[in-house]
């Protein structure tokens, strides 16, 4: 066992092969009745010590018996786990002493509706200890409790501004400035890293002014900076779901206060905005959010802040042939499908397929569909970042992750979220993470390359390592790229045909409604 004292009060955790996790940590006080739907606060000090040895409670989410394939990455316990004190962390450390290690904070995924930083497969101990770094899993408020602008309808009755899930990773990095010191981790020298709707808070911190300085180094895993809701769509959502739950913005406001949550994540679960997209992401609110945070980098708001970011080579073939309307398409619906978001759309399928004849991929509908929007959604997304970044002289590295999970006989390829497993070392904790993620030789060399290049990012500001020794900075004239398959591999412009593709072309935001 091993035991430090924070701000708030000692905390005790466990110890095992090296290194020390303390799960449960409180970073902001509960933001429960009165302060549901306001910015968190700090948290509230105690005496003695507090146990930290379990991974606490998650957000407010629906509860999920079965999520598929990703259900190892959910930490799936019953209504007992889920609560609205629910502003914790989790902390890896090889050591709680004075070594001032590079410090990783973990930002989850789960659509900015689901998921938590406290689930075995987030367990940073292999990453912590193979690094010599500290790593810090985090919890923050999920869908209408975290992302529902309720400002303008209720006339600052109710503050929200649609940011505060992303107001509460702020007060996470607070805590971690001021405490992480205590357990080995320098305060001066922040990862954050994150997949998902989690890249995409690490997107939207940012363009973020109250996270300015409590970071300095930013991972992004399957999104980028082309994900927020501007105001009006966030206040039309707000408007939407009152409607639906029957309560008035200006009559109701306390009956909004007191609603049980299972009721309004209930609601909020069937809720769809006309045109689709996600209803709850990061909101272009003027203050939290100052701007779209692609735009906010272009106007430098990413300067002086090394950034890795990338995606998985088959982003969206999981999504796509695990969706019955997707999964069989002909070409007419492969048209319907991709004309939604996509200028001439018929011209680009064209040009996917002729470039996967070339190279003796598959062609049919569906894989089309699948390979055009893993680049619309995620890759292409990247590398406008990238882009915005090099146009500046700033410090942006791209990778792909290319290792193909065996489920159902490979199928699936290289999908979204395979590489979670991969980057905490936890990719065969159990028979079920490794039927996704794969176990043996190539899988752990994958992984320890990969943990390797984090760190090293981390550790210097550049993904480099003995085994990726030329990877470069992203840059027009070269686009290197790292590759982590087994050998993992550097490779300038990978996929061009297909970037190419989409050059000059109107679509529509990756995330957000139909564009036509």
């Amino acid at each position: 066992m091993a035991i430090v004292e924070t701000h708030y009060g000692k905390v005790e955790g466990a110890s095992d092969d090296g290194v020390h996790a303390f799960r449960g940590i409180p970073f902001a006080a509960p933001p429960v009745g009165e302060k549901r739907w306001h910015a968190p606060e700090p948290p509230v000090s105690w005496s003695g010590v507090r146990a930290a040895t379990d991974w606490g409670k998650q957000a407010w989410q629906q509860a999920v018996e079965n999520a598929g394939m990703l259900s190892f990455v959910f930490n799936i316990r019953n209504a007992a786990y889920r609560d609205e004190d629910c502003l914790q962390l989790n902390v890896f450390t090889p050591g709680n002493d004075d070594a001032r290690r590079p410090v990783l904070v973990w930002i989850h995924g789960g659509g900015f509706q689901g998921g938590t930083g406290g689930t075995p497969v987030y367990d940073g101990s292999n990453l912590a200890g193979r690094g010599d770094v500290v790593v810090v899993t985090v919890n923050y408020r999920v869908g209408a409790l975290g992302w529902l602008n309720l400002n303008e309808l209720t006339g600052g009755r109710i503050p929200a501004t649609g940011n505060e899930g992303l107001l509460d990773q702020v007060e996470a990095l607070r805590w971690i400035r001021d405490n992480v010191a205590s357990f080995g981790g320098d305060p001066g020298n922040v990862t954050v890293f994150g997949e998902s709707a989690g890249a995409m808070s690490v997107g939207a911190l940012l363009a973020c002014p109250a996270a300015k300085g409590l970071f300095h180094r930013g991972i992004l895993i399957s999104g980028a900076t082309s994900t927020a809701n501007p105001l009006a769509r966030a206040v039309e959502a707000a408007d939407g779901l009152l409607h639906k739950l029957g309560l008035s913005p200006t009559d109701d406001v306390d009956k909004l206060i007191a609603l049980e949550p299972e009721t309004l994540i209930t609601a909020a679960a069937g809720f769809r905005l006309p045109g689709g997209g996600m209803t709850f992401q990061p909101c272009i609110d003027g203050t939290v959010v100052t701007e779209l945070p692609l735009e906010a980098v272009r106007h430098g708001a990413a300067d002086g802040i090394p950034i890795l970011v990338g995606t998985q080579r088959d982003e969206w073939r999981g999504f796509t042939f695990n969706n019955p309307q997707t999964a069989n398409l002909d070409e007419a619906g492969l048209l319907a499908e991709v004309s939604s978001n996509v200028e001439d759309a018929a011209s680009l399928i064209a040009g996917y397929r002729r470039i996967r004849e070339g190279r003796g991929d598959t062609v049919d509908p569906s894989s089309l569909f699948a390979a055009i929007e893993t680049d619309r959604k995620m890759r292409m997304p990247a590398i406008d970042l990238l882009e915005a970044l090099a146009a500046r002289g700033e410090s942006g590295h791209h990778y792909i992750f290319a290792h193909e999970s065996p489920w159902e006989g490979g199928r699936i390829g290289s999908p979204h979220a395979i590489i979670i497993g991969f980057v905490f070392g936890t990719h065969a904790f159990s028979d079920e993470s490794a039927a996704f993620f794969g176990k043996g030789a190539s899988a752990d060399h994958v992984s320890t390359h990969l943990q390797d290049a984090f760190c090293a990012l981390a550790r210097t500001g550049s993904p480099r390592t003995s085994a990726m020794g030329d990877w470069s900075p992203y840059e027009a004239q070269t686009r290197s790229t790292g590759i982590f398959v087994d050998p993992v591999e550097v490779v300038d412009a990978p996929f061009d045909a297909e970037r190419a593709l989409w050059v000059g072309r109107e679509v529509g935001e990756p995330f957000g409604p139909s564009r036509w």
